[in-house]
């Protein structure tokens, strides 16, 4: 999971994922990534990432018809703070 968190672009479709309550298809997310981040990557870029934070457990994606809509997980996220709690007088 490390090495997925460990590129910028990655942690950017991250946050445009989580920036968003609803699902996202590859085309939504691809326009976000643009206008809101300024990550402009083809869409077979953006979906060899994808497949790295699916990987990781970070995205889950499903199909409904033709259409494959993404949505942020952060449950392994979670995992890791209880893992490694840091104290506020720590940081």
């Amino acid at each position: 999971m490390y090495e997925a968190l460990a590129a910028p672009t990655r942690r950017a479709i991250l946050d445009a994922l989580a920036a968003s309550s609803t699902e996202q298809t590859l085309f939504e997310l691809l326009n976000r990534l643009r206008y809101d981040h300024q990550v402009t990557l083809t869409r077979q870029a953006i979906s060899q990432h994808l497949q790295v934070l699916e990987e990781a457990g970070l995205v889950h994606r499903r199909r409904s018809g033709r259409t494959v809509l993404h949505h942020y997980d952060p449950t392994p996220l979670v995992q890791i703070a209880r893992r490694w709690p840091v104290s506020q007088e720590e940081s």
